[in-house]
């Protein structure tokens, strides 16, 4: 059952899921969470990396971020979609597209605590590629210099489609293709920078070739 009212999902209920587990494999799944805030010059999307701890889902950014800075104590909202294929029907009203998705609401807390900053910073790290351990410390200046917002994963629902096109019973004879396509994005072999030093990290070179939504294997 969804949590609230407000992420209940109303169009296309028969795809809906609610459990917090399924929809952590989504959210360990994706790359990018989209984010939505009220800012004092509008509404305002950004696309930003994220980690998830515990219960909460991490976004960082820099300390002028106006997204994260409007962020503090007020309502915002994320979304993270995995496009999975096209599905063509026999009409475009039928046309559709196979995904996953996610939708998170709830009020956004910059966090303060030094630990949990920490915390933070390796979850959204790691969530992209593992890569904390293999890199040099933060300094001082650069904690500073970035603001840490946690949204409580309490308000999420999430939606998922797959298979293929669903076509009217009346036009099961008319002479049309349908079906659906499949959409993979993989990962490409490693480009060493100029200034690289030292061995390629082992988990970067088992990204070459990988399915880029499932990184488990890193």
């Amino acid at each position: 059952m969804p949590s609230s009212d407000r992420i209940t999902v109303r169009r296309g209920a028969e795809h809906a899921l609610y459990e917090g587990a399924e929809i952590l494999r989504i959210l360990e799944a994706g790359l990018v969470a989209h984010v939505a805030a009220q800012t004092k010059d509008g509404p305002l999307v950004l696309p930003m990396a994220y980690g998830v701890h515990e219960n909460f889902m991490y976004l960082h950014g820099a300390l002028a971020n106006a997204l994260l800075k409007s962020s503090t104590d007020s309502e915002i909202c994320a979304t993270v979609t995995i496009v999975d294929g096209l599905v063509l029907a026999k009409t475009a009203f039928n046309h559709s597209m196979n995904y996953r998705s996610v939708v998170i609401r709830g009020s956004g807390r910059v966090v303060t605590d030094r630990h949990e900053q920490m915390v933070a910073l390796r979850a959204i790290t790691d969530h992209v590629a593992p890569l904390w351990d293999t890199t040099r410390e933060l300094t001082e200046n650069e904690i500073r210099a970035t603001r840490v917002v946690a949204l409580p994963l309490t308000e999420m629902s999430a939606k998922i489609r797959s298979g293929g096109a669903t076509n009217d019973p009346e036009d099961a004879d008319i002479p049309f293709w349908s079906g659906h396509v499949p959409i993979t994005s993989r990962f490409g072999d490693p480009i060493q920078n100029s200034d690289a030093l030292g061995e390629m990290p082992a988990v970067v070179a088992r990204l070459s070739g990988l399915d880029a939504y499932n990184r488990q294997e890193t």
